[in-house]
């Protein structure tokens, strides 16, 4: 009896002294970040390839469209079946019309089916406000736009990823509105992720959609459930937030050095706990380390996706190595998801109709949305055109339209679907202008308007200049070496060749986004004798002025000066 005592005390030893070995789990984390429902594919700056008309010349390669990056994570959940696929937030808002004439349902569904699992909120998640954003987490059909809703798949069945935002809160209750973080288990590691968006975002969105919610600091958010989450023997943190930065480094060079921006001011306030961060917002393709961290954004529009390759210790909960890298979604060597392809189908067949109708003709392929030294664009004085021409019957005499709203170059792809010459078709201008912005008339003083002009010095949402492109026959100078709110010369301040009388009033036009105060131009909400043109949609005006001006060219770019 004794004897076998002993060796049950001998095999119990044993079996402790092997529970005290290394337990580890491999796991590969697939980020994705400002998607913005790009279910098709793009040209990607990153990568250039022989242009397949003249192998001479070097074009850019189009990458990226659900059906690769679902072709990309078939194979690899084939060798790596620890795989979690996550967001860093805009996957939807400001979308081409295949997704978003359908309420960006397509997107939602399309990740969904994709398997991711989380992802941060980002700014354009807001674009149609709290609610309807709900709405594409929980499902259903009560849409502030019934014409888009539910036309995809009736009932819209909801997102099955879950987003996170551990900085956004009711102002009432001090509670998230979303989940601040989840829980993943893999293969007995526990991974959390927890979310946060731009703290700017109350400023870049309309600020009606967002008034019963604060937006905290991002680093100070994610630090407070740092203990929670300890608490609960989380094994490896993950911050997917959607804020980023620059780097001077290419998006294929490891552990980055260079990184600059917000980014790198939030992860050097983090938590040590904090073991890596999936980050967007900038459109910026990077791969850095920022206080021996890993900090990774993916470029844009799905052209990249980020992989983080860790090493998780589960006794001693801990992260031991982490390998990221920034993949090119390139179709030359990646199959496509067939389910994918019946999904972007299915778009197409109840969009292309409306894509492809022609709208107008261009005096050339392209007008640009490219800015000047002075901050306009070509393509914006003619979308502030346009916005003037629409409203000249409510009395409008200047029109302002932010560069943020101008998504795109114009470019005219009618003549690639036989219609002549250098067609635009309402695609190319929904690519333009996505966003479903109303037009809105108001009176400001002279002197109102010297302070708006002001304010796209003093931004702080957009970190830099921002400047409001303008109508035709509005002109003025600035000097960027003034001093605040001195910057612009009230002489040069003229409406077709007269100075601008400060306390004389002017009928103005701008887009909702603007009108509420939107990017930091806060003058607009001094505006009196506002007139709402609910019916009258952005796009819209855009697609009757180039339909009453046949060969449109570009404005230029004479309307604002910049004397030093």
């Amino acid at each position: 009896m004794k004897k076998n005592l002993a060796l049950i005390g001998l095999s119990l030893t044993l079996s402790g002294c092997t529970m005290l070995g290394p337990a580890t789990t491999d796991i590969t984390v697939i980020g994705l970040n400002d998607f913005h429902g790009n279910l098709e594919p793009t040209s990607f700056a990153g990568v250039m390839v022989p242009d397949p008309k003249d192998p001479s010349k070097q074009v850019r390669l189009t990458t990226g469209g659900i059906e690769v990056i679902g072709g990309y994570l078939d194979a690899e959940r084939a060798k790596q079946k620890n795989l979690v696929f996550v967001g860093a937030g805009d996957l939807i808002g400001a979308s081409p019309i295949t997704s978003s004439l359908l309420r960006d349902e397509p997107s939602t569904i399309a990740l969904s089916k994709l398997g991711m699992k989380y992802s941060s909120l980002g700014n354009h998640e807001f674009d149609q406000g709290l609610k309807e954003l709900q709405r594409m987490q929980n499902g259903g059909c009560d849409s502030n736009d019934m014409s888009k809703a539910c036309k995809f798949v009736n009932p819209y069945p909801g997102a099955t990823f879950k987003w996170l935002g551990a900085n956004v809160v009711d102002k009432t209750t001090g509670k998230p509105v979303f989940p601040a973080y989840q829980i993943e288990t893999v293969n007995g590691a526990k991974i959390a992720f927890i979310g946060a968006v731009t703290k700017t975002t109350p400023t870049i969105v309309s600020p009606d959609g967002v008034a019963s919610l604060n937006f905290l600091d991002e680093a100070e958010s994610v630090n407070r459930y740092v203990p929670e989450l300890k608490a609960q023997g989380v094994d490896a943190i993950i911050m997917l937030i959607h804020e980023g930065g620059v780097s001077k480094d290419g998006f294929d060079k490891p552990a980055c050095g260079t990184l600059t921006g917000p980014i790198a001011d939030i992860v050097n306030k983090l938590d040590p706990r904090v073991d890596a961060v999936i980050s967007g917002h900038t459109h910026q393709g990077y791969n850095c380390v920022v206080n021996g961290r890993t900090v990774i954004q993916g470029d844009f529009y799905g052209h990249l996706l980020q992989r983080l390759d860790m090493t998780i210790d589960r006794q001693q909960h801990k992260v031991t190595s982490i390998r990221a890298a920034n993949v090119v979604m390139d179709p030359r060597s990646t199959s496509k998801n067939a389910d994918m392809t019946a999904l972007v189908a299915r778009a197409r067949q109840l969009t292309d109709a409306v894509k492809q109708t022609p709208i107008g003709t261009l005096a050339s392929a392209s007008v640009s949305r490219t800015n000047n030294d002075a901050g306009e664009s070509a393509l914006g004085d003619l979308i502030a055109d346009s916005q003037l021409a629409a409203t000249k019957d409510k009395g409008a005499v200047i029109a302002f339209m932010n560069p943020g709203g101008v998504r795109a170059d114009l470019n005219a792809t009618g003549a690639s679907t036989n219609n002549a010459g250098n067609t635009a078709t309402f695609g190319d201008l929904y690519a333009v202008q996505p966003f479903g912005n109303t037009l809105v008339v108001m009176d400001l003083t002279g002197a109102q308007i010297k302070a708006l002009l002001e304010q796209q010095f003093d931004n702080p949402s957009a970190g830099q200049n921002r400047i409001l492109q303008v109508s035709q026959g509005f002109t003025y100078s600035y000097d960027s070496t003034a001093p605040k709110g001195s910057k612009v010369d009230p002489a040069s301040i003229k409406l077709d060749g007269q100075t601008l009388d400060p306390a004389k009033t002017y009928r103005v036009t701008m887009n909702s986004f603007l009108a509420t105060g939107g990017d930091n131009f806060a003058a607009f909400k001094d505006g009196v004798n506002v007139l709402q043109l609910p019916n009258l949609v952005d796009v819209e005006a855009f697609s009757t002025y180039l339909k009453a001006n046949a060969g449109l060219a570009g404005g230029k770019q004479d309307r604002i000066i910049k004397s030093k």
